[in-house]
């Protein structure tokens, strides 16, 4: 009987899904978490990378560009190469709000195990007065104009 409810435990356990997890962090906590190594996506727009600057080691992929449209599947391809699913990547936007949808379909549709949002954002980020690097440099390392 202890045979059979054991086998039945283990049964169910392999066809449950794993439980991702999207964690809302601070500018305390993600300033941690980026000095740990953990990548940083920021998925805002060129112009606005420009305007306000990037926290020091983002990479830059836009989720939703100018019009508000998203090409997920090509998005995921770029964050593949900074993080794969089993590893934490961080997402930061303007205010929090974009990243949700973005933090979501990493964590419910490709499978990430671990994904911080920043809950308020770049603005929180520069209004505390915590370091921004210029965009351009950054930009520049994209091969053919492309938002890396």
């Amino acid at each position: 009987m202890v045979q059979k409810l054991l086998l039945l435990l283990v049964a169910l356990l392999l066809v449950l899904p794993v439980r991702a997890t999207v964690v809302d962090v601070d500018n305390t906590e993600l300033a941690r978490l980026v000095a740990a190594g953990v990548p940083i996506i920021d998925i805002r727009t060129e112009g606005e990378w420009k305007e306000t600057g990037i926290v020091p080691g983002s990479r830059l992929f836009t989720f939703f560009n100018e019009h508000g449209r998203a090409d997920p599947p090509a998005w995921l391809q770029q964050v593949k190469g900074v993080a794969t699913p089993d590893q934490p990547v961080i997402l930061i936007c303007r205010s929090g709000n974009r990243t949700k949808a973005a933090s979501q379909f990493l964590s419910r549709e490709a499978g990430y195990q671990t994904v911080y949002n920043v809950k308020d954002g770049i603005r929180a980020w520069a209004k505390d007065g915590r370091p921004l690097a210029p965009a351009a440099s950054a930009i520049a390392r994209c091969p053919g104009g492309a938002n890396c």
